[in-house]
């Protein structure tokens, strides 16, 4: 791999919404992913593919300062539009070389803007002059604290674009903090730079220039090369300046554009900077990327303890006695009537085994107490369903980033979230059927035996196997009253029955074998309900271990440079070692109200 290919890793990664929670600085985060993405699609990835293409110098700055006027003169023809009215520059204007227009007009430089070469509207309107010339190109950029937002993230997105920024600012506006706030970031990256001190009187040249040297250099900018340029009576908002007041610029530039070397130094400076930018830019990037991590698995992990917990209900509905109410108490009592049965129940089992054959084989209907206990363990797993799902909802919305999520899902589809699903019903009485399914098999397969196949028969298949699934639910806890005696009764007496035909051993194993086969079953559901919440999640989520695949990017990235003889190795620390990160400062886009940014 070679350093455009690592530089290709990093920017892989990048192409997905990485910042979907509403977590710490997300609004932040988000920008600076936008940026980094910029850079690396605007100048880093370009520039590595055709290290010696031409010179990009971009002329920013604030509103009103004279960049289009400066363009304009420099070229010595109306190739931008200056205006008195702001922002003037609403299309950005790239003026080339003819022998470099094929260049430019291709997506070699800002391929995420389209080209335009008329006089109508165009992301990038590309002009051509033998007044530039070959191997440099001058882009007029909209204002950077314009009161358009996008005419601002435009003009940032040019100016990081740039192997040169040519910065323009006045007498009036040299001091503002947004202007700095571009320099220093200049500063930061290594940008190569000149400055125009525009429209400044004759006789305030000196002192504010001199003035401006001393912002300069306090803010670590020293030997930034400094151009001042008089202010003129123009007839119009679209006359250029005397070419006299532009020739010093105007050679430098064309001295740029002779001087293949000197090109060469100015693409390498920049190139440098913007690389050493990444080793701030991309840690601060992977811990705002773990950041949104740590959010999605704190999410899932409420959706796991509140199914969890619905699970947990549904295992005190086995065992409370709660099962035994209504129609299955209902179908009971008919046959044991009071609470009597119990008090004889020792002295009299060979009585009641009668009884509960005379049950089975006829004289009460099986099949009501199958449904009852059918539709009684249906109504337990949607109570687990609804509750975990209530909770789960209730935690996301208290959690970082869940409530955000929720907004974005809407108000109906949330309300339906914090219930069970709309087919649970279907799915829940298959899963309790199939478990009916399973006791009977287990009856069947333990009356196989020679020692109870004859005590099987006298109860039936079916007969046993709703016994043994009273069994299941043998705890009393929960009922009152005559409740207790009553349920209490009915799931001891198929005990004592179960136990007389197949043993005591063997009944406690196939309770045991019963319960937990109903339990898994339960939980599959419960685990499909969650599911419903987890899939929010995953279509959401960036894709687990993009934090790293970022750090490990950057070391690649790190490694190629120092293997690089025309590329310095990086000029400044990294920010932490590999997999350690940390928040760090990225570059915001000043703004400003409309009254501060009225032109001159």
């Amino acid at each position: 791999m070679d350093l455009l290919g690592a530089l290709e890793a990093l920017r892989r990664p990048l192409d997905r919404e990485l910042f979907p929670l509403a977590i710490g600085e997300a609004a932040a985060d988000r920008r600076a992913l936008r940026e980094l993405t910029g850079q690396l699609d605007d100048y880093l990835l370009p520039r590595l593919r055709a290290i010696d293409a031409p010179l990009l110098a971009v002329v920013g700055g604030s509103t009103g300062a004279g960049k289009s006027t400066l363009v304009n003169s420099l070229v010595g023809a109306d190739v931008a539009e200056p205006g008195v009215l702001r922002p003037t520059t609403l299309t950005p204007t790239l003026v080339v070389n003819p022998a470099d227009r094929s260049w430019f007009m291709g997506q070699n430089v800002l391929p995420g803007l389209s080209r335009a070469t008329g006089e109508g509207p165009g992301a990038l309107r590309v002009v051509t002059s033998d007044a530039v010339g070959a191997g440099l190109a001058l882009l007029d950029a909209p204002d950077i604290d314009s009161v358009v937002t996008a005419n601002r993230e435009l003009a940032a997105q040019l100016l990081a674009a740039a192997d040169l920024w040519l910065f323009v600012t006045t007498a009036a506006r040299y001091a503002d903090e947004v202007p700095w706030s571009f320099l220093r970031s200049a500063r930061e990256r290594s940008t190569a730079l000149a400055v125009v001190l525009d429209r400044v009187s004759r006789e305030a040249i000196e002192p504010v220039a001199r003035d401006l040297n001393r912002l300069l250099d306090e803010n670590g900018l020293d030997g930034t090369r400094l151009f001042t340029v008089p202010e003129a009576a123009l007839p119009d908002e679209k006359a250029r300046l005397p070419e006299e007041y532009v020739r010093p610029i105007a050679s430098w530039l064309n001295g740029l554009a002779e001087d293949a070397a000197e090109r060469a130094r100015v693409v390498r400076q920049t190139l440098s900077g913007a690389l050493d930018s990444l080793e701030t830019r991309v840690p601060a990037l992977a811990t705002a990327v773990a950041r949104q991590q740590a959010g999605f698995d704190g999410l899932r992990a409420i959706v796991a303890n509140a199914y969890a917990g619905g699970l947990a209900d549904f295992d005190g509905g086995m065992r409370d006695g709660s099962l035994l109410r209504g129609e299955v108490l209902a179908r009971w009592q008919d046959f044991i009537g009071t609470g009597d049965l119990m008090r004889t129940l020792e002295s009299r089992v060979g009585w009641l085994r009668d009884r509960i054959v005379g049950f089975f084989t006829g004289r009460m209907p099986e099949t009501q107490l199958k449904e009852a206990l059918e539709s009684g363990v249906e109504s337990l797993i949607r109570g687990a369903a609804d509750g975990s799902a209530e909770r789960a909802l209730e935690g996301w919305s208290a959690a970082p980033g869940g409530a955000g999520l929720l907004d974005r899902l809407g108000a109906v589809e949330s309300a339906r979230l914090g219930r069970a699903s709309p087919d649970l019903g279907r799915r829940a009485e298959a899963a309790v059927r199939g478990w009916q399914e399973f006791v009977l098999d287990l009856v069947r397969d333990e009356g196989a035996e020679r020692r109870t196949a004859a005590r099987v028969a006298s109860f039936g298949v079916n007969g046993a196997g709703l016994l043994l699934m009273l069994g299941v639910f043998a705890s009393t806890g929960g009922l009152t009253g005559i409740e207790v005696g009553i349920a209490g009764g009915t799931s001891v007496l198929s005990q004592k029955v179960l136990e007389a035909v197949f043993g005591d051993q063997a009944v406690r194993t196939l309770t045991v074998t019963a319960r937990e086969d109903l339990r898994e079953r339960v939980r599959v559901l419960l685990a499909e309900e969650a599911a419903r919440f987890d899939a929010l999640l995953e279509s959401a989520e960036p894709p687990k271990g993009t934090a790293e695949q970022l750090d490990e990017a950057l070391a690649e990235i790190r490694a190629q440079r120092a293997r690089r003889a025309d590329l310095p190795a990086p000029t400044v620390e990294p920010a932490l070692p590999p997999g350690a990160w940390q928040s760090a400062a990225t570059m915001e886009l000043p703004v400003q109200s409309g009254a501060e940014e009225e032109g001159r």
